[in-house]
């Protein structure tokens, strides 16, 4: 099985993201700092499977109409001294992107991996990934376009961004940003509203709505005393439970850790939502290709 990777660039011009010329520099977080830990290095990869041939440059156009120009996506890690005393402190630095440096189009054999390994062959390279240090020199974030057919997708794309660059719920935020609807490509999707099944704090009395304010309060207290004994109790003597991917930090070097996908059907997930009442966020994108639009 062989591997080889290339990273498509064509004749594009650059693009300078920010409106100043000069670098801008933002300082780390605490949360980015201790991502940024040796003990935390952490990174979020996303596999998304396509229902036809991945075409690379409409990708590529597509990160350049969106994602750079998202701050943290066009911003790279650098130390730099700050104050009198010297002391060098990481801090985001805005740069030069481009988005072909960061879009990675692995050559496969597939003399050796028929439909039945594919499923692992993607596996197993999900798991190398995260083995693999992003390059500090640029913007922490890569695309992989893979031109794989597995059980579930005619081909695959991989998403590696650095924890630091953003959380799931931003980051999951900021791909819908980059999509369109596929009845009119120049809206963004929508999600559906909630519908309360109360037609209001009128049909309630006064007195019952003061009991349930009273009674979310004293909640409200309880649960924050009993959180802050609990993280009380477990820096001193309570331990983690022990479970398979919990972390060594006494190791030093990081353990590699296998990556298994798994098939879950929407009507298992539609079967929690409805018990659960719970309002549904998912919709169904049947594209063949994903639209990313300004």
């Amino acid at each position: 099985m062989e591997i080889r990777t290339r990273r498509r660039r064509p004749h594009i011009p650059e693009i300078r993201v920010g409106k100043k010329e000069e670098e801008e520099e933002q300082p780390l977080s605490p949360a980015a700092r201790l991502f940024h830990a040796p003990e935390f290095n952490c990174n979020i990869i996303s596999v998304v499977g396509l229902k036809s041939k991945i075409k690379p440059a409409v990708i590529i156009e597509g990160i350049k109409q969106t994602l750079i120009r998202h701050p943290r996506f066009s911003c790279k890690l650098l130390k730099v001294e700050s104050g009198n005393n010297k002391r060098r402190e990481q801090k985001w630095v805005q740069t030069k992107v481009v988005a072909e440096d960061h879009v990675v189009i692995p050559k496969i054999d597939m003399h050796n991996i028929g439909n039945a390994n594919a499923d692992a062959f993607l596996d197993s390279y999900v798991s190398n990934l995260t083995t693999i240090p992003l390059d500090t020199s640029k913007p922490l974030w890569e695309v992989h376009l893979l031109d794989l057919r597995t059980s579930d997708a005619e081909n695959v794309a991989i998403l590696k961004i650095h924890h630091s660059v953003g959380d799931g719920m931003s980051l999951m935020s900021l791909v819908l940003a980059c999509t369109r609807k596929t009845s009119n490509p120049d809206e963004l999707p929508s999600l559906p509203n909630q519908k309360s099944s109360l037609s209001g704090s009128r049909s309630y009395s006064r007195l019952l709505w003061l009991v349930m304010a009273l009674w979310s309060v004293v909640m409200l207290v309880l649960n924050t005393v009993c959180d802050a004994l609990e993280f009380i109790a477990t820096a001193m003597f309570l331990k983690d439970t022990e479970t398979p991917i919990k972390g060594n930090f006494r190791l030093s070097t990081s353990k590699r850790m296998c990556c298994v996908h798994r098939t879950v059907s929407f009507d298992d997930l539609k079967l929690i939502k409805n018990a659960m009442q719970m309002v549904t966020i998912f919709r169904e994108f049947i594209s063949g290709e994903p639209q990313f639009l300004p």
